[in-house]
């Protein structure tokens, strides 16, 4: 009888394969070499290219791209491909600046009002919702038109204009682990409040962050850019994508490698990461990781 219901070790192995397969999904590991690649290219990039990303070159001006030159040349001559390489950095820096941001913002807003709910809760629920009235990019624009283009100035423009979606998830989030049956248990089992928050609340209400995060940052470096493209970005001569954007845009019905190589890096970059926290997210729920 045992030997009719087992399974034979052939048959378990058959079923394990595909479970195991799920983490090499040949999608996943395409995006994860692009953003290896953008991130050495952020760390380290004269690894990954020779020039100099501000020599001009009057001889070579708006030549398409070539052996020479991958991605063709700008108006003054300069390798685009070059430039996009040594961009990497500031927008890489952008990006993960103003999600670092707007997440610091999202856990101390959302955590209070789930936490704290009543007068506290809707005081700054209400909060959010005026936040929410206006557009992500308006509320970067006003930001920017007053303390001027920067670095700095576009990841607090972008982490603080983005906080507020994230504000409301964290909110939810809190409030639902808050209410669940085994919170309930240790506050009954007389746990301090604080060892509850801790060690039960936090720790499994944050636990979405690690997605949300992740697909975050493409997005926080797509808003960047459009905040470059109209005008309002790094100056020049800084090759952020977002500026190389809001440089080529001039030339784009006679040199169209000038738009669509540094846009190419912010597709390829924030599509990456989505794939990339999509997978997470159902790794994280138990799913099939496509």
């Amino acid at each position: 009888m045992s030997v009719a219901t087992a399974d034979p070790p052939v048959l378990r192995r058959g079923l394990e394969l595909p479970r195991a397969a799920t983490l090499l999904r040949p999608g996943v590991i395409l995006a994860g070499l692009v953003v290896a690649f953008f991130v050495v290219a952020a760390i380290a990039p004269a690894l990954l290219s020779s020039g100099d990303p501000d020599k001009i070159n009057l001889d070579a001006v708006l030549q398409p791209p070539a052996i020479d030159h991958v991605f063709g040349t700008d108006q003054s001559g300069r390798d685009l491909y070059t430039r996009v390489i040594y961009g990497a950095r500031e927008s890489l820096l952008i990006g993960f600046g103003a999600t670092a941001l707007a997440m610091v913002l999202a856990i101390a807003l959302g955590g209070v009002a789930g936490l704290a709910g009543g007068v506290v809760d809707g005081v700054v629920n209400r909060g959010i919702e005026v936040l929410f009235a206006f557009p992500v990019l308006m509320l970067a624009l006003l930001f920017v038109a007053v303390f001027g283009p920067s670095v700095r100035t576009e990841i607090i423009a972008v982490g603080i204009s983005s906080a507020p979606g994230y504000a409301r998830m964290i909110r939810g989030q809190v409030m639902a682990v808050r209410d669940s049956g085994y919170v309930e248990a240790a506050r009954a089992l007389g746990h301090p409040y604080g060892r509850v928050v801790g060690v039960h609340i936090f720790p499994n209400a944050m636990r979405p962050l690690v997605v949300v995060a992740t697909l975050g940052v493409g997005q926080s470096i797509v808003w960047a850019s459009g905040l470059a493209f109209l005008g309002l970005g790094v100056p020049p001569p800084s090759p952020e994508w977002g500026a190389l954007l809001d440089a080529g845009r001039d030339y784009i019905t006679k040199a169209w490698w000038l738009e669509v190589m540094p846009g190419l890096a912010i597709v390829l970059f924030a599509l990456s990461l989505t794939t990339i926290g999509r997978w997470l997210q159902r790794r994280l729920e138990g799913g099939t990781a496509r």
